[in-house]
């Protein structure tokens, strides 16, 4: 087996195990439910997992190195930051034959705090938002003229103590010290410290890089149109837009620094202020909107896969800009917030005039593909509570 891809439920894993099968490689994709989204895409074999990485760090990694051995796997992509870590404590479980296109530990977990990112990222010539660190639920908070702001964990998978299973974290946005007081009491023990960050206004970008071996192997860059929930979140529909070189050039100073090896998306909202990017985070594995890399021309997945298997690989830069690509049922929800939460008739009508203003020459829809439909007829089954 060529390459064993877990979390088969996310977006990533989808476009990996697409992208795979299509450059010919053996493809197995790991869930812990019966069905997911790359389980049951085209070409690849479908494994069924009894240990989660959130709750069972360690008896995941067994898990899947054992299947690894088992099955001969040649490269392991573990898809989510909890999936990553897991793996990456529990490396002693993965047999030496099987690659694992990662950075150290120490170095995935570096880029990960987003505490200790914000010094790395300064050096590297990148705008930070105004930060205070914040230790204990009943620390000293700025006052009202810093809000509106955002909560960040400094970590997205933290422990929750007493033995408790380790839980994935999501940035809060809090508009006033009251909501922000609230929202750190509600918060655990192993979320602190805490970075409240004062809120930068502008559209969100990403810088996606594949560096191997102290070489820069692929860039590409996107903005993000629509996102969930609509004040900042997840994206819906983006785009790919040209690799603006300074932004690319800070990009690389900070993976070098950080000794970075595999992929990386450098997550940055470009201040309307200034017009300058603003570092967000770093996401250190296969990240959601891979797919619009992929039909732009950059196809991050079976790049990697080559180079963790020593083949010869030619540098990629260039590629499609202007593609735009939408994840439907996430776009849908977008709209549903945008018509609950008001804006009147005017914002209603234009929320639906933006749903349904799609290009199909210059979009390109993520999951649904006329090839591989089974994915989207999935997605759409699990949308609405009949299929898990």
């Amino acid at each position: 087996m060529d390459a064993l891809i877990t979390d088969g439920n996310q977006r990533a894993a989808l476009a990996a195990a697409r992208s795979l099968v299509g450059a010919g490689y053996a493809v197995a994709v790991a869930a812990h439910r019966p069905w997911s989204l790359a389980g049951v895409s085209r070409g690849v074999r479908r494994l069924r997992l009894t240990t989660d990485a959130l709750s069972d760090p360690e008896g995941f990694a067994q898990e899947i190195g054992a299947l690894a051995g088992q099955l001969g796997v040649r490269v392991l992509l573990p898809v989510t930051d909890a999936s990553v870590d897991a793996v990456l404590t529990g490396v002693r479980h993965v047999p030496p034959s099987t690659v694992l296109p990662f950075p150290s530990l120490e170095t995935f977990r570096q880029a990960s705090n987003k505490a200790a990112l914000l010094d790395y990222a300064r050096a590297a010539g990148l705008a930070v938002p105004e930060t205070v660190r914040l230790e204990e639920p009943n620390a000293e908070l700025p006052g009202a003229d810093f809000f509106p702001a955002v909560l960040k964990p400094h970590r997205s998978v933290v422990s929750s103590g007493g033995g408790s299973p380790r839980q994935h974290l999501d940035v809060r946005f809090v508009s006033t010290r009251s909501a922000c007081r609230e929202s750190l009491r509600a918060l655990p023990a192993g979320a602190f410290p805490i970075l409240l960050q004062q809120r930068v206004r502008g559209s969100g970008e990403g810088l996606f890089v594949l560096r191997w071996n102290g070489r820069v192997i692929a860039e590409f860059a996107h903005r993000r149109l629509r996102e969930k929930p609509p004040e900042g979140g997840v994206s819906v529909f983006r785009e790919s837009i040209a690799l603006e070189r300074g932004l690319a050039d800070a990009g690389r100073r900070l993976l070098e620094a950080l000794n970075w090896q595999g992929v990386a998306m450098i997550e940055c909202k470009r201040d309307a202020a200034t017009g300058r990017p603003v570092l967000m985070e770093v996401n250190g594995r296969l990240w959601g909107s891979l797919q619009l890399a992929i039909d732009a021309g950059v196809d991050f997945p079976a790049l990697l896969v080559a180079c963790a298997l020593g083949k010869a690989v030619s540098p990629v830069s260039q590629y499609r800009v202007g593609v735009r690509s939408r994840w439907f049922w996430g776009d849908v929800d977008h709209l549903y917030l945008r018509l609950r939460n008001g804006g009147g008739a005017r914002g209603k009508l234009a929320a639906v005039r933006d749903f349904l203003r799609i290009n199909p020459r210059r979009n390109r829809e993520e999951i649904w593909r006329w090839r591989d439909p089974a994915p989207f007829l999935l997605e759409s089954l699990q949308q609405f509570g009949l299929a898990r």
